[in-house]
C-alpha cells in the first residue's frame, strides 16, 4: 500500500510518498480503507518536532479520517467488514490503508459521505468541547472566535449560533469576510496583526464578551484579554503556535477565567466519541451544521496541503484522497 511518511523534521518537503507492507489487524484492531484523510495543525506540528517525538523516523502522518473496515481481529464485535466509519485520533492516517482500534472508530450515517465524515472530526468534535463543554454557551451569551473563516472556526461558529449566542468573528483578510458570514457571524473583523480588542468592545457595547475562543497564537492573547468582559472566560487552544509565555495569575485582569482546551477532554470515553460524534453527524442530516472542505488534495501532494495551510490563504478543511 502506498503512505505518506515524514523522514525527519522540518519543511513540507520532508514528507514523501512510499510503498510500505500491507497492516494486519491485531486484537481488539481493524483494518480499514481509507477514503479521505484530514489535515490538521496537529499534523505541521509532528512534522515540525514538537509531537510525537518517542516515535522514530520514518512515520506515516496523520490521525483523521473516514473510510469502509475491510477485516477485524479478534475481539472485536462492534463493527464488522463492510461497516463505514470514521476515526478522529489513529496515527497514520496519510495512507491508503490503516490498523486502527476498534474503539476509536465511530459508525457513518448513510446520509453523510466520507468526505464530509473526515472533515467533521478532528475540527467539529474540536468545536463542540469549546461551545458545549469548556464554555458551555447560553442564549444571549457574546462569543469571538478567531480564524472565523477556517475549518474550525466555521463549526465553532454555526454551533454558538445553534445555542444561541451572538458571534464575532475575525479574520486575516477581506475575501474571508462572506465565508464567515456565511457560516452565521454577526460581526467580522478583519485584522492581521493583534489590533482588534478595540473594535470587539465597540461590537459588544462597551462591556467585552463572554468568551474567547483563540488558537492563533501570542500575537493575540493580549488582545483577546482585552476583549473579555468581566468573569469572561479565555478558551485558548492550539499548541502549534506557541503559547503566551508564562503568566502571573495575579495579574489577570477582570475575574477572568482562562484554560487551554483539548478535545481528548470531550470524548474520553469510546462512548462518549460515538456520542458526540453521533450528534455531529445529526446536525448534518438535519442541515444544522454545514462542513466547508476548502481543499482536496491526491494522497501524494499532502506537502503542498500543508504549505498551503501554512499559509493561512485557505477556508474550510483539507482534505488528502487516497
Amino acid at each position: 500500500m502506498k503512505a505518506m511518511i515524514m523522514t525527519g523534521q522540518g519543511r513540507p518537503d520532508v514528507i514523501e510518498l512510499v510503498a510500505r507492507s500491507e497492516p494486519v489487524p491485531g486484537p481488539g484492531e481493524a483494518l480499514v480503507e481509507i477514503a479521505a484523510a484530514g489535515v490538521n495543525f496537529m499534523d505541521m506540528g509532528v512534522r515540525r518536532g514538537l509531537a510525537w517525538t518517542e516515535m522514530p523516523n520514518p512515520k506515516v502522518l496523520g490521525v483523521e479520517g473516514a473510510g469502509r473496515v475491510l477485516a477485524t481481529g479478534d475481539g472485536v464485535d462492534r463493527i464488522a467488514p463492510g461497516d463505514r466509519v470514521a476515526w478522529v485520533y489513529a496515527p497514520g492516517s496519510y495512507a491508503e490503508r490503516a490498523v486502527i482500534s476498534a474503539n476509536a472508530l465511530v459508525p457513518v450515517p448513510d446520509a453523510i459521505d466520507d468526505r464530509t465524515a473526515a472533515a467533521v472530526m478532528m475540527q467539529g468534535l474540536t468545536a463542540s468541547h469549546f461551545a458545549t463543554d469548556f464554555y458551555p454557551v447560553q442564549p444571549g451569551d457574546v462569543a469571538l472566535v478567531h480564524a472565523a473563516a477556517g475549518g474550525l472556526g466555521l463549526l465553532l461558529t454555526q454551533i454558538i449560533k445553534l445555542r444561541g449566542g451572538d458571534m464575532i468573528g475575525r479574520v486575516s483578510s477581506t475575501d474571508k469576510v462572506a465565508i464567515a458570514k456565511e457560516a452565521g457571524a454577526d460581526h467580522v473583523i478583519v485584522d492581521s496583526e493583534g489590533q482588534f480588542a478595540q473594535e470587539v468592545l465597540r461590537l459588544s457595547g462597551g462591556e467585552g464578551v463572554n468568551v474567547v475562543y483563540d488558537g492563533s497564537g501570542p500575537k493575540t492573547f493580549q488582545g483577546s484579554l482585552d476583549s473579555l468582559r468581566r468573569s469572561g472566560t479565555f478558551c485558548w487552544y492550539g499548541p502549534v503556535l506557541g503559547g503566551p509565555g508564562p503568566l502571573d495569575i495575579m495579574s489577570l485582569p477582570k475575574s477572568i477565567k482562562i484554560g487551554y482546551a483539548t478535545f481528548f477532554d470531550h470524548v474520553h470515553t469510546p462512548a462518549l466519541l460515538r456520542a458526540r460524534s453521533g450528534q455531529l453527524f445529526d446536525w448534518i442530516v438535519k442541515g444544522d451544521l454545514k462542513v466547508r472542505i476548502g481543499g482536496i488534495y491526491p494522497l501524494a501532494e499532502a506537502a503542498r496541503a500543508h504549505t498551503d495551510m501554512e499559509s493561512r490563504a485557505t477556508t474550510g478543511k483539507l482534505l488528502l484522497i487516497p
